[in-house]
This record gives C-alpha cells, structure tokens and sequence, in this order.
C-alpha cells in the first residue's frame, strides 16, 4: 500500500446581481468572489484586490507583491490587519494603485481568469516576534526554530497562500530560469552550512512558490463551463483509475500537449470503446512533481532517475490549483481553464470525472531529523499558523511540548483535520472543483484522516493523538458529507494510525463509499494462494464479496446498507498492475530506470507467477477481471490492465516518471485479445441488471417461481447455502461435502427477478479440472448458453460470445470447467 498514502445567506444575497449577470452558480458555502472566502481576488465591480488569510497565533502578516514569479524582489509590501478575534486576517488594495505599479487587473477580458499579480506572505509570531530591526535575511527577532506550542514562524521565508487557485511553481523546479534545487533554502533551524548563513536566515522571496491574484468575477471565470453532468447512479458506473500525464505521454502525435488534460480529451474516443463510465484521476492538485526532472549531481536527481522523484502526485502542495504540469497551456489561468474544458469534455462524452484528493497531509514534509525537531522546511502552511495545520505531538524524552508531528502518513507530518479552519479548508477546496470545475466525485487518500476526533489541544500528554470516530459530529467527515449531501465519494479505509486506529474497513460514516480492501484480499487469495492463505477465502468470504460484502457494508444503522458503498478492485496504482499480480512471485523494485528503482511496497501482494506459465498467467488475469465485473458493488481498474500492463513486478513506482510507467497501445497478439475480453466483460455487465443491484440480494424467493434472487451450489449443482463454510474448501468432487480439496463454487441471478437474463457462474479454483451439474435454468427456460469460459483453451478474439450463441445444455448436464478458472451461462 502507498503508506510510503474542503455560508453566509445574506452577504450572498448582496452580492446575488453581480453574479448572477456573470453566470455563476451561488452556494450557501463560501467560494471563489465570496466576501467570506479566503485567498487573493479582484473584487466584483473591479475596484479593489482583497487578501484574506487564517492565522491564529500570528502577530503580525506581510504581505509582498510580485510582477514576476521568480528572480525579482517584491514591487509592494504591506502588513494586514487582523479582522476580529477568529484568525482573519485582511488587506484590500485599490485596483488603480496596481496598475500604476504595472499589473495587469482586467475582469472583462474574457481569456483572462487571473491577474498578472503574484503574491506570497511573511508571518511572525510567539517564537519570532516583530523586531524593528528586521529585515529579509535578518536574525532581529528571533527567539527559537519552534517553541512549545509548535510555533515555527520565520518571516524570513515567503509563504504561500493555501487557498491560491494558481500558482507559480513547485519549491524545487526545473520550470525557473535558474533551476530551483536546493531544499535548505526553505529550511529553519539546524546547524548552518559551510560559506552559507543560518538556514532560517536565507529569504526565499525571489525563489520561492507564488499564488496568483485571481478574478472569480470576471468574464474568464464567467466562461468556465464544465457541461452537463451525466445522468446515471454510481451502482451502473465502471471507473477506471488513471494518471494525467501517463494516460497520454506515450503518445508521441500529441507534441507539447501529451501528458496533459488536453492529452486526456484525446483519449476520449478510446475510453467510450473501453465501455468504463467514469474516470477516476490521480491527484490533480499541485504537487511536488516539477523536480522530476531537474539534474543536480549534488543531490544526485536526475531526469532518468528516481531519486527524490513524485510521479503518482501524493504531496499535495495546494488543494484548489490545478496542477500546472499537466497543462498542454501553462501561462497564467491555463491550468484551471484545460481542466475545465477537460471535465466539459467527459461529460459530452458521458463520462463522470471522479479526483483523488489528498487531505492527510501536505507536501511540507516532516522534520529533517527524528532527533531534533527544529529543522523543518517552511513555504506554507507551516509558516502560517504549524500549530493550527498540522497535528503535533511530543519531542521524543519531553513532557507537553508540541515541537513534533504526529504521523499517520508515512510522509513526516498529518493534516490536523480536527480543526474548524482546516475542515473549511477542506470544505472550500472540493466545493470548489465541485461547483466550478464540474468534478463529479472525489476519492479519499488515506480518508481516516478526516475521522480523527482528536485535537492539538485536548490533552498534550496524550501519545496517541489520533481516535477513529465516524460518529462524532465535530470531525472533518461529519462537516464534508454535510456540506457535499449527494455527492459521490469513496475513501481509503486505512492509514498507519497505532493501536488498531488504522484499518477501519467497513467503518466510514454515512455516504462515503470504500475501497473494498476485503474483496482484494479475499479474491486474490483464492486465485493465488490455493492451500497456502486460501483458508482467509472460504466459500462463505468468496460469496459474500460477490454478493457486495453485506458484512461490512450491511448495516442498516450506519447510514449505507448498500452494495454499491463497496467500491471492488484488485488491483489500482498502489501495487501490481493486474498482470504482475498474476505474474510475480514477489516485488522487483530495485530494477533499473525506467521501470525503477522505488522504495517501499507491500511485501506481500498475494500474488503468483502461475509456475512461469504465460498461458496461466493471462488466464488468472481474465478469471480476476470476470470476477471483478460479475461481482455487487462499484468495479475500479486501472489504466492499462486491459492491455496487460507491466512493470516488471514494481509494486510502488510513485517516483518513476518514465516511459516504463506511461500506457501504451497494446502490441501483441496476446494484449490485444485481453482488451478484446475487458471489453466485452465490461459491455456484459453493463447488460445485465443483477450484477448491479441498488440492494443487498434478498435471501427468499420473491416472484413465486421457486428461485431466490442469487442462489449458491457446490458443483454437484446441491445447494449450499446452509452448508457449513468450510465445506468448500473441504470436499471432494466426489462427495463434496467430505474430507478433500474441491474448491468449487457457482451461483445463479434470477433474470426474471433481477431484470435481464437469468446468469450462471461455475467457478473452479482448483488447479485441475471439475465437473460441475447444471442447475435448473428457471421456468419457461430449458438450456443454458455460454457467454465466455476463462480457461486458455478458449483465449481469443471470440472468448467472449455476448449473444450466448453456443448452448451446452439443461438442468442435470455435466460442465467441465478446466482449473482456475470461471464459465459464464446465459439460461435460455
């Protein structure tokens, strides 16, 4: 697993003319040109630029504006003033006065979304009060790096805006014109380097990250338009999960646009013929990924190598700007306006555009050394207010200071989700892709972050500082699903929280959907592990997964009670694609550029090699997938199973941004027959309503025609419903209720009841071949016809036969289904 793993009714109404005029949708939640929203913008009539930002514990912000993003020193300076008690803190500047200073402020240009302004703050505070000595690169003032509290201001470091909705660059960047490649620059506390002064003493304001003044009211933000949702509930959806710039880099026909949202649009075409029905990116925020490519001998980066690389984009640096990486247009407002006009494509497509969202932690890392918490980089948040952000802990042998991170992440620091401001935060930022960029869902990394019902303040000698509560109203989770009701959202179960706070499988609140971490395991072991962990996947577990995991998703009391909150997969971007999980006895990450080498990984991935055999190898990724598509609940895969994507058994390549790692057309005859079966497997399900139930199947007959809805057998075609659950893995086929190895299920949907046709599944899991005895194919109905049979006899272009054309025979007929593998019957 990667653990390596965002409201005032009457100022709306005020501001109602102005916007509406404008075409922008109003929310009861502050946005972009709300006079309650945060960040840097141009107000309506075009008058003013107001600066809004949160700190509750500094004593003084400044604010510097910028002509350029990089290499210039400011061209104004100003202090803000603290707005009541609450942490505001407020600057309006006339629009004329800019633009004698030479920015360019026009809200009706139409192509224009952002002002050529950029902008950044310094702050002080309890552990580096204003001193009148001070200026940039000045010690005056200073008292600690941090102090008991957690305060770590340093006005010597310019700090970015968290609500910008663009900015200029990654901290370290090859997108400057000087390469930006030394991370001490941003760095307080620590001994100082040789010929160089203190690190807290270096001021960052020519190099580092800027936001960008925005114009939320003018006719450029007017423009957006993200086109008609589509229509559809989440059960009938297939998601694909993929990566904006590895979707369409390969693609050598796209020029400068590949690797980008415009390179998304042209794989549009392909995506529909793939048949999925929403498309789940990778975090598109900004993130930390510009330094992919610098070439530092001193620090050892290089554009082909992975050292200090981030492909997948887990370390968030903003969570409204749309990364500008993955722009085909990377001027000012390009970012957010390819976005958009990406999102409008999709949806013209009839596709949903799903993100995954990083709300756990930010890409302001840790402490640089577990031994001395003094030393920690500083560009945003940490400089703005580290107490109120960041859930902090003890320094290691002290008492009740809060100089330390609590670190649930794997990445040196935890977003403090407990706090009001960063649950508005929070609220803000996905009501912002929601309402403005057209987002449909949103995926949650490590989403127990936002049931933590513990704050800085409760209780400082507290060691554990995270409690899991999905029933507490004040957690991050309770404000999200109110302020988002209806919204589609699934969520990471898990995180490295200790004391059996971190796996909550099963336990997120009411309408967050899950990654059904349980039908992985439980699938994957069947296939995999035949007599080894094959007894964690009993007949029961194998059913029950199939059936939409009623275990963790089936309680009527916590809100959900429905197949569709499990979201199925076997494999995403956290791990082997599909075909190495078939394919590797264990990781390979240590390989080579361009398909390594990473760090990390799960040891165990439940994986096989199948004994070296290609043959079986295609053959448990097909039986995977079918599985996958024939079981209740919301299938996701990612982009390049269906043409056997490999990576050489690399399970965490979050830092190869290479060749190895982008998807590319199938090239063999083999890959190109396996996209053929996940097509038609896809279209299969889409085709039949009783893979797709909006309820948990019912356990009666319902219609009177001597059927359940979803029936269970053993091969013998004998029920066993009411068998004892290891009479699956401990029968024969001879007597399959006795002592042997007869691993053998198959199950039948009543079309009649369900909708669509009645469906038969006979899956062996056997390593040798099983004769299973048909089951009854329900009334009027007299033989039963295949639809596909997994097994390498059959692979081909025609392994999957959508009319059914070839029937086999009726009730009492013996099928043999070759071993690990699945047969799919039609009654008609």
């Amino acid at each position: 697993m990667k653990l390596a793993v965002q409201r005032r009714l009457h100022r709306i109404g005020r501001r109602c003319a102005a916007l509406c005029i404008l075409g922008i949708a109003l929310s009861a939640s502050a946005q972009p040109g709300s006079g309650d929203m945060l960040g840097a913008q141009v107000s309506a009539d075009g008058s003013s630029v107001t600066f809004r930002v949160f700190s509750a514990h500094a004593t003084q912000i400044q604010l510097a504006l910028f002509k350029h993003a990089y290499g210039e020193e400011p061209r104004l300076t100003e202090t803000l003033s603290r707005v009541g008690a609450n942490g505001l803190w407020q600057l309006s500047l006339p629009t004329s006065r800019l633009r004698s200073l030479g920015f360019d402020i026009d809200p009706r240009n139409p192509d224009k979304l952002f002002t050529d302004v950029f902008y950044g703050y310094r702050a002080w505070g309890p552990n580096w009060p204003v001193a009148p000595g001070w200026r940039p690169g000045s010690s005056a003032g200073f008292l600690a790096d941090v102090d008991r509290q957690g305060h770590r201001f340093n006005p010597n470091k310019l700090l970015l805006d968290p609500y910008a909705l663009e900015i200029s660059h990654d901290h370290l960047s090859d997108q400057t014109p000087t390469p930006i490649v030394d991370a001490r620059l941003y760095a307080s506390g620590g001994a100082a380097a040789a010929g160089l002064p203190p690190d807290r003493q270096r001021d960052t304001a020519i190099f580092a990250p800027k936001g960008v003044v925005a114009m939320p009211y003018g006719a450029g933000f007017a423009s957006l338009n993200h086109g008609i949702r589509p229509p559809g509930h989440i059960k009938d959806d297939i998601i694909l999960e993929a990566h904006v710039r590895g979707l369409s880099m390969a693609d050598g026909s796209l020029g400068a646009c590949r690797g980008t949202y415009a390179g998304a649009v042209s794989k549009i075409p392909y995506l529909k013929q793939l048949g999925i029905t929403a498309i789940e990116f990778l975090p598109t925020h900004e993130t930390e990924n510009e330094a992919n490519d610098l070439n530092d001998p001193g620090t050892q980066r290089s554009p082909i190598g992975t050292t200090g690389d981030n492909y997948w984009g887990y370390m968030s640096t903003s969570f409204f700007a749309m990364d500008r990486r993955y722009a085909c247009d990377k001027r000012i407002g390009g970012p957010t306006r390819e976005f958009a006009q990406m999102v409008r494509a999709f949806h013209d497509a009839g596709i949903k555009v799903f993100t995954d969202v990083v709300y756990n932690h930010t890409s302001e890392g840790g402490t640089w050394s577990p031994q001395d918490s003094s030393k920690a980089s500083i560009w945003s948040y940490r400089g703005l207010d580290n107490a109120s952000y960041y859930l902090l802990t003890r320094q290691p042998g002290t008492a009740t200071d809060l100089q330390s991170y609590y670190d649930i992440t794997g990445t040196g620091n935890t977003l403090n989700t407990r706090h009001p401001r960063v649950q508005q935060l929070i609220v803000d930022s996905l009501l912002y892709q929601r309402q403005r960029l057209g987002v449909d869902g949103f995926r949650f990394d490590l989403g127990i972050a936002l049931g933590n019902s513990y704050d800085n303040q409760t209780n400082p000698q507290d060691p554990q500082r995270f409690y899991f509560n999905r029933n507490d109203a004040n957690t991050a989770w309770a404000r999200v699903t109110a302020s988002l009701p209806g919204v589609f959202m699934s969520s990471e179960p898990w995180g490295l929280a200790p004391a059996g706070q971190g796996y909550q499988l099963g336990q997120m609140p009411a309408g967050v959907s899950e990654w059904n971490g349980g039908f992985r395991d439980v699938i994957r072991r069947a296939q995999n592990h035949y007599g080894v962990r094959d007894g964690d996947a009993t007949r029961a577990a194998i059913a029950t997964r199939i059936a939409g995991s009623q275990d963790l998703y089936g309680d009527p009391s916590d809100g959900r009670n429905k197949p569709w909150y499990a979201i199925n997969f076997l494999d995403v971007h956290d791990g082997f694609t599909l075909k190495d999980l078939y394919s590797c006895k264990g990781k390979n990450n240590q390989q080579a550029w361009p398909l390594g080498p990473s760090d990390g990984g799960t040891v165990d991935e439940d994986s096989w090699d199948a004994g070296g055999s290609a043959a079986l190898q295609r053959q448990q990724a097909r039986t995977g997938f079918a599985l996958l598509m024939l079981s209740a609940g919301v299938p996701i895969f990612q982009a390049g199973d269906e043409n056997l994507r490999s990576l050489n058994c690399n399970n965490n390549p979050y830092n190869l941004d290479s060749s190895g790692n982008w998807l590319r057309d199938p090239s063999s005859v083999e890959q190109i027959q396996f996209q053929s079966f996940v097509k038609k497997m896809v279209q299969f399900r889409k085709s039949q309503a009783a893979l797709r139930p909006l309820d948990f199947f019912p356990s009666v007959d319902r219609n009177g025609n001597s059927m359940a809805a979803l029936d269970w057998f053993g091969a013998d075609k004998q029920y066993r419903t009411t068998s004892s659950d290891n009479s699956f893995w401990q029968a024969s086929a001879a007597a399959p209720d006795a002592q042997g190895h007869n691993r053998t299920l198959a199950w039948r949907y009543d079309g009649s009841e369900l909708g669509g046709d009645t469906v038969l599944i006979l899956y062996n899991a056997e390593p040798d071949p099983r004769s299973f005895t048909l089951p009854w194919t329900g009334p009027r109905l007299t033989t039963w016809c295949r639809v596909t049979d997994t097994a390498s006899w059959a692979e081909g272009p025609a392994q999957v036969d959508l009319a059914a054309s070839q029937c086999v025979g009726g009730e009492n007929t013996s099928y043999s289904v070759h071993g690990r593998s699945l047969v799919i019957l039609l009654a008609r």
